[in-house]
């Protein structure tokens, strides 16, 4: 039951997602982007569900190409045994080489025929993934200028290209914990490309786009530390007074 990510179950987190950012942050561009995110996690489950599947129109055009090269094969050595009875010793082997060269290159074309499909697949699917890529990194874009260090309450003079500091300390906390799950729902989305579809080159793709939205995460949950250190501080301070 749990052996297997379910495309529909990541849909579907990702509209609560969405939902929620958009109760809290109305009219933000975080809700913006978590709307975005919505169509691409949709995507992941249509393009995830179409590589699991064989494109038989191409299999059928391989087998064909496939049963066109041995038959040529087999005309040769046809030839190539009449030819063996006829000549010299010399001549034979000329033709013994030649004949080898053919199943060389036979076997290349077999070889490229086969993978035609693996690499339409691949084609799309790295497609894709530098899709999430992209949106990690417009995701940690809107985090950046989200400083604890740098709230209202804290103080600290701003200059005329300061970014607006209007956020509590709890509105900041909850908008880089989406942020940080939005990053973990891209990783999700990710693994959809991968889980039917063994591919090493998009395997290595999927697991880069794992390692940096870890990294981005690690961030924001540094900043979040930072900002339960604050309110600690502002606390303590509080009681003291």
């Amino acid at each position: 039951m749990f052996s297997e990510l379910d495309p529909k179950n990541v849909v579907d987190t990702s509209e609560r997602l969405r939902n929620r950012i958009a109760e809290r942050f109305p009219e933000s561009s975080l809700s913006a982007v978590a709307q975005e995110l919505c169509g691409v996690a949709r995507a992941a489950a249509e393009v995830g569900d179409w590589l699991a599947k064989p494109i038989y129109w191409i299999r059928v055009c391989v087998a064909l190409a496939i049963a066109i090269l041995v038959g040529i094969v087999i005309a040769a050595l046809a030839a190539t045994q009449i030819d063996l009875a006829r000549v010299g010793f010399s001549e034979s082997v000329q033709s013994v080489e030649s004949l080898i060269n053919d199943f060389v290159f036979v076997g290349i074309a077999v070889y490229f025929l086969l993978s035609i499909e693996d690499r339409i697949k691949r084609r799309r699917a790295l497609k894709q993934l530098r899709v999430l890529r992209s949106f990690a990194h417009i995701v940690d874009l809107h985090q950046l200028t989200k400083d604890p260090e740098r709230l209202p309450a804290v103080g600290g003079e701003s200059t005329a290209s300061s970014p607006q500091r209007d956020m509590t300390p709890f509105l900041l906390e909850r908008y880089l914990d989406y942020s940080s799950e939005m990053l973990a729902v891209v990783s999700t989305i990710a693994a959809i490309y991968v889980q039917r579809f063994d591919d090493a080159e998009t395997m290595n793709a999927a697991s880069d786009i794992e390692t940096l939205t870890v990294g981005l995460s690690r961030k924001i949950w540094q900043k979040i530390l930072i900002l339960d250190r604050i309110a600690e501080r502002s606390n303590h301070m509080a009681d003291s007074n």
